[in-house]
């Protein structure tokens, strides 16, 4: 039982990224695929890049291929999985990592800025783990990992939806965890703090130095420090862990 325990190998299984073209995401696929899977990388806009996970992933030994998905088309979810079956003939791992921010005070906010996160981020995930849910229960087998943040523990200010996506994440997986339990599914959440992506890179300087000095690791974090985390929750080592929410914050939130 010992080396099942400690073993990370994903030879044989299928693994489904969404938001997979870039920054975490891609880091993610490129993780589970280093482990053998065969990797689903899903994409809404961006084709090309897509592309380039997957070459990436061929590059390194590894299969794959992309996929359109639009998340917050949440009657597309049933279709895309039925997609990955078709193709793959299986889906173990689900990753809900597709999510967009529309940032702005409270009393500024406008209510599409209000349901266009709280759609993809939030109900894209429902949506996706419900397709999912049954053929990961027919084969008694399946890791779902959810992309949460740690403003979804701590808030933050100009971002209530995207906090309350995030929150909304971390209350999904608890409950979908206790549902799936007994069919040997583990579901799982991590909240990642500062990463530096294309996205962050954007930020003021001043902005950037404010944060750091929150974090006592006195760094931010990279895509692929978030990404092993994922590769730990998909594979056998973490059989025994479900319903958790893991921090990859340097220290941020304690």
């Amino acid at each position: 039982m010992e080396d099942a325990v400690w073993q990370q190998d994903l030879k044989g299984k299928v693994a489904l990224v969404t938001g997979a073209s870039r920054g975490i995401g891609r880091a993610i696929a490129l993780a589970l695929g280093d482990l053998g899977a065969r990797v689903v990388v899903g994409y809404v806009s961006d084709e090309m890049r897509a592309q380039n996970v997957v070459s990436e992933l061929k590059a390194r030994g590894a299969e794959g291929r992309a996929l359109r998905i639009d998340v917050k088309n949440i009657k597309e979810a049933p279709a895309v999985i039925d997609d990955v079956l078709a193709v793959e003939k299986a889906l173990h791992i689900l990753v809900n990592n597709a999510g967009i921010a529309r940032d702005n005070l409270l009393i500024r906010m406008k209510e599409e800025e209000w349901y266009d996160v709280l759609e993809t981020n939030l109900t894209g995930a429902y949506a996706l783990t419900k397709a999912a849910a049954r053929p990961m229960m027919k084969a008694r087998w399946g890791r779902i990992i959810n992309i949460s943040s740690i403003v979804g523990v701590i808030g933050n200010v100009g971002q209530a939806n995207y906090v309350a996506s995030k929150a909304g994440l971390i209350g999904l997986t608890k409950a979908v965890a206790k549902e799936l339990a007994s069919r040997n599914i583990t579901v799982n959440a991590v909240a990642p703090g500062f990463i530096e992506t294309e996205m962050t890179e954007k930020l003021p300087d001043d902005l950037k130095t404010q944060m750091k000095a929150l974090i006592p690791l006195g760094s931010f974090g990279a895509p692929e420090d978030v990404a092993a985390v994922v590769r730990f929750l998909a594979s056998e080592g973490a059989r025994y862990m479900t319903g958790q929410v893991l921090h990859v914050d340097g220290g941020m939130v304690m």
